[in-house]
């Protein structure tokens, strides 16, 4: 299996497009956690570690970043998009509390199987799925029901 350098870089190359250190900076940032990230705090990480570099170059590399299959967008509905990234990672799918707005990441092998199956059944090539499951976590649930 290839890195995301190695397919930045090969996408970059097929594109027409110049390596730049930024890219590679921001890229490497974003592959040293696990977790959902949006851009200001992806700037602020590496500002601390001493990266010159600007909102827009940020903006700009996520696009390719989205376009080369390296990261994906996730909307958590607190009026901006976040994101994740998907290389090199088994196919998941996130529990949302509409509480208190905890994400809980779960992989479920049916899934794939009903990825599969939707695929079949309306003809279609599906190359990403992307599910969010919301509700209310045990202790929100219970507050809740302690309202109503």
């Amino acid at each position: 299996m290839q890195s995301e350098q190695e397919i930045l870089r090969q996408y970059l190359k097929e594109n027409g497009l110049r390596r730049t250190p930024e890219r590679e900076h921001i890229l490497q940032e974003i592959f040293a956690t696990h977790e959902h990230f949006d851009v200001d705090e992806l700037y602020l990480r590496l500002c601390q570690k001493g990266v010159k570099i600007s909102k827009a170059s940020i903006y700009r590399a996520l696009r390719l970043f989205l376009d080369c299959g390296l990261i994906r967008e996730v909307d958590f509905s607190d009026g901006h998009w976040h994101f994740e990234h998907i290389y090199g990672h088994n196919q998941h799918a996130h529990l949302r509390c509409l509480g208190c707005g905890e994400i809980v990441e779960f992989e479920d092998p049916n899934l794939t199987l009903l990825q599969g199956q939707l695929g079949r059944d309306y003809h279609y090539q599906i190359v990403s799925c992307h599910l969010e499951v919301k509700g209310y976590c045990a202790t929100c649930g219970k507050t809740r029901e302690k309202s109503l």
